[in-house]
């Protein structure tokens, strides 16, 4: 990954629907040698989807929690049941393992919290569980999913260069 690379995916990070040609405007590249390079990023699994975000707002789905879970079991098959449980509920939009006293956390996004309350209710019947604490977000105050690209360059003051358009 070179600095066009980078550039490259800094501008799709910050709008998807961009075409080759707008990119080779902002990099100075052929509109066709920036496609090339965003396909060989795809097939090397540095980009990997162009989605488009959605307001939870705007859908209903006006309340974040985050569910910290604490099991006694960490074996192999419950960790499987685990996962697989989680996968049946779309309101789990993010689940991580975690170090420290929390071995799981999870990000639902729910309409309200009697919807929540049923959500749990499920969840506790799904998997086997020692102990389920739940942190309603009140503010959100910055969510993005671009990730710091200075790290490829082993860039040790991350956020210093200026994105292309901006």
């Amino acid at each position: 990954m070179d600095e066009i690379d980078r550039d490259l995916v800094r501008l799709l990070q910050e709008d998807g629907t961009l075409s080759a040609s707008e990119l080779g405007e902002a990099v100075g590249l052929a509109g066709t040698s920036c496609w090339r390079r965003v396909q060989r990023l795809q097939q090397q699994g540095v980009i990997t989807r162009r989605v488009a975000l959605v307001d939870p707002a705007s859908v209903n789905l006006g309340v974040a929690a985050l569910v910290e879970i604490r099991t006694n079991d960490h074996s192999a098959a419950w960790l499987d049941r685990f996962t697989a449980g989680i996968d049946e509920f779309p309101e789990i939009v993010a689940a991580w393992r975690t170090s420290g006293e929390v071995d799981y956390m999870l990000r639902v996004l729910v309409p309200d919290i009697a919807t929540y309350d049923t959500f749990y209710k499920r969840l506790i019947r799904r998997v086997d569980l020692f102990d389920v604490r739940t942190i309603f977000v009140m503010e959100e105050l910055k969510s993005t999913t671009a990730v710091p690209l200075d790290y490829a360059f082993g860039d040790p003051t991350p956020g210093t260069r200026q994105s292309l358009s901006g």
